[in-house]
């Protein structure tokens, strides 16, 4: 109780500010504008996204139909037609990009946070995938035309989804390797303490524990790789036909995608495939959508679970 008191007799003479909230106190008038102005510069940023999805609503909404996912492209004079080749060999690039990258970015995230995060290999491993994050697209398409394509002599769709995946890679390593840092330590040492091997703390704590946040960064590079119009310029070039013919893939053979698609058609001096190339692109943002939702929906499960 004394020292109570000799407390609160030290401090009788000091002068407090007054900590209530008054209008006319310059401190609140200055939080009440740089509230107003954060207010004002987040709605001026939206504007060119919200302009965007505007116009793509706008004006591909227009010509959304079934016959769009089930048709090809038309020719110069003519109109209708679709463009569903162009989203199934999307689809099948972007797939084979991700059945490259995934599996090789989490192992070396692996490595990177786990195995030999201090090395001198994981440092050079993790200024290499921090240099790709930047790296220009077409350089991917220009390499992959060289390994690829020269090889075998043709555009194809294995072509694509190569140049496609050193885009995505860099990605999912970076993502899954910050995913797996953030494993609680006591987590690990707990499954170590039970007899757990190096290899089972991996595969039945870390990687399950981490998997949300590698999803996340999956669907990230989907997303990129999606969009990508350059490298498919060089590996997968174009078609008008389906991917399957006569009832076998043809992946051997140039390739529709979206994206190209987008890019060729939008330059044409013709109504009809304008119209196409806003529809198309309306597609393309709904299909990385979608993409995003089902990886935040399957991520919220496995952390539920």
């Amino acid at each position: 109780m004394n020292d109570e008191l000799e407390i609160s007799e030290s401090f009788a003479d000091v002068d407090f500010p007054r900590l209530e909230r008054s209008l006319r106190h310059p401190r609140t008038l200055l939080s009440a504008f740089l509230s107003l102005m954060t207010g004002v510069v987040t709605v001026v940023a939206c504007i060119p996204l919200f302009s965007v999805l505007f116009m793509l609503i706008y004006r591909g909404g227009k010509r959304l139909s079934l016959s769009l996912l089930t048709e090809t492209p038309p020719s110069a004079f003519e109109s209708g037609g679709g463009f569903g080749n162009a989203i199934v060999g999307t689809l099948t690039m972007v797939g084979i990009a991700a059945l490259i990258a995934v599996p090789f970015g989490i192992l070396a995230a692996v490595f990177l946070a786990e195995f030999g995060p201090k090395s001198k290999t994981a440092s050079a491993v993790r200024f290499c995938a921090k240099l790709l994050t930047g790296f220009p697209s077409i350089l991917a398409g220009v390499f992959a035309y060289a390994a690829v394509v020269l090889l075998t002599g043709t555009y194809s769709a294995p072509a694509g989804g190569i140049a496609l995946s050193i885009l995505m890679l860099p990605i999912v390593m970076l993502t899954a390797e910050e995913s797996i840092k953030m494993v609680p330590q006591k987590m690990k040492e707990a499954a170590i303490g039970m007899g757990a091997t190096q290899t089972q703390v991996v595969l039945r704590v870390i990687l399950p524990t981490a998997m949300p946040g590698m999803l996340t960064g999956v669907m990230l590079a989907v997303a990129r790789a999606a969009g990508e119009t350059a490298p498919l310029l060089f590996t997968a070039l174009n078609s008008n036909y389906w991917i399957v013919q006569d009832g076998s893939l043809a992946l051997m053979e140039p390739t529709a995608s979206l994206a190209v698609l987008i890019f060729n058609f939008s330059g044409v001096p013709f109504e009809s495939q304008i119209e196409l190339a806003w529809a198309a692109a309306l597609v393309l943002v709904l299909i990385v959508l979608v993409i995003n939702i089902v990886g935040q929906v399957l991520s919220r499960k496995r952390v539920t679970r």
